[in-house]
């Protein structure tokens, strides 16, 4: 039977670049893994082998690492915009250019008194630790006239040790699980949102306190619900954050439910009051939801596995 060729891409995946920005003494880190995603008039490369329309995926490569001289990390939001910008424009054949990227946030390092530091340094402020918490995401999509804009995080772990209950819920004969009135609720959010800017002709967003602000509604909402149920936690999650910021229409979550068991003291002759839980890796319950501004339809994928 004939076949035809169906959608199709290529790039350079997992870039990773370190931007070390220098003000004076004081010195400033960007540390992103950046894929580049490329798509367009592809018929013939993959028909004929012809690789006339072809960028060569190690010039993308040395593009985001030229990128990150010429026109510096503002923010991983910002980056994406010039390189997919560059791709669609450069290139006649590259319809729409797709960047995501993964940003590892460091911290400086705290020094300590002036009797103790070494090298007579009066400030170390070139010292660096991998925070270990979350990682930010990005995914820039352009095609030569519309933006869309996708952020968020992953592996950002959170826990309520209290004010979350587990009750009321279907039971029929497989169903095991006590009712809870007082348990641990914890959980490792990953969180996609997606700005409502998409043209060049509209003011952009501030993509760092953008980011930043999300992130303080994002926890300011799990500490301060009296949860339920998980799901109750992320629509709050989801919806102070549409709330609060103007410009994000749209935020999915993945929330898994690390369970934490109250362990079977009774055998020791000791009374387990709320205190000493075995914390379960697996299986875990998992919780996903879309929060959407009234009126908006949803265009974050429903699995964002690859997101």
């Amino acid at each position: 039977m004939p076949t035809i060729l169906g959608q199709n891409q290529y790039g350079k995946a997992e870039n990773r670049v370190v931007k070390i920005t220098r003000d004076g003494d004081t010195h400033h880190i960007k540390d992103l893994n950046v894929s580049v995603a490329l798509s367009g008039d592809m018929d013939d490369v993959h028909y004929s082998g012809s690789n006339a329309n072809v960028l060569p995926t190690d010039t993308t490569k040395n593009t985001v690492f030229a990128f990150a001289k010429e026109h510096g990390i503002e923010s991983a939001e910002q980056f994406g915009i010039h390189l997919a910008r560059h791709f669609v424009t450069s290139q006649e054949p590259i319809k729409t250019a797709r960047i995501r990227i993964e940003e590892y946030a460091w911290e400086r390092i705290a020094t300590s008194d002036g009797n103790s530091r070494f090298i007579g340094s009066d400030e170390v402020k070139h010292s660096f630790v991998r925070k270990n918490q979350e990682i930010r995401t990005s995914q820039i999509t352009f095609d030569g006239d519309k933006w869309q804009v996708i952020s968020g995080l992953k592996d950002l772990t959170v826990m309520n040790s209290t004010n979350s209950e587990f009750w009321g819920y279907v039971k029929d004969k497989y169903t095991t699980l006590k009712e809870a009135y007082d348990r641990i609720l914890a959980t490792d959010v990953s969180a996609r949102w997606r700005y409502n800017w998409t043209s060049d002709e509209e003011r952009m967003p501030n993509w760092e306190k953008s980011y930043e602000q999300a992130r303080k509604h994002m926890l300011e909402a799990f500490a301060e619900t009296y949860s339920l149920s998980l799901q109750q936690t992320l629509y709050q999650m989801g919806s102070r954050i549409i709330n609060s910021r103007s410009e994000i229409d749209e935020i999915r979550f993945s929330l898994p439910n690390n369970h934490h068991f109250l362990v079977d003291l009774e055998p020791f002759g000791l009374k387990n009051d709320n205190e000493v839980y075995f914390a379960s890796d697996r299986p875990y319950g998992l919780i996903e939801a879309t929060v959407l501004r009234d009126g908006i339809e949803p265009q974050i994928p429903v699995d964002m596995t690859n997101l």
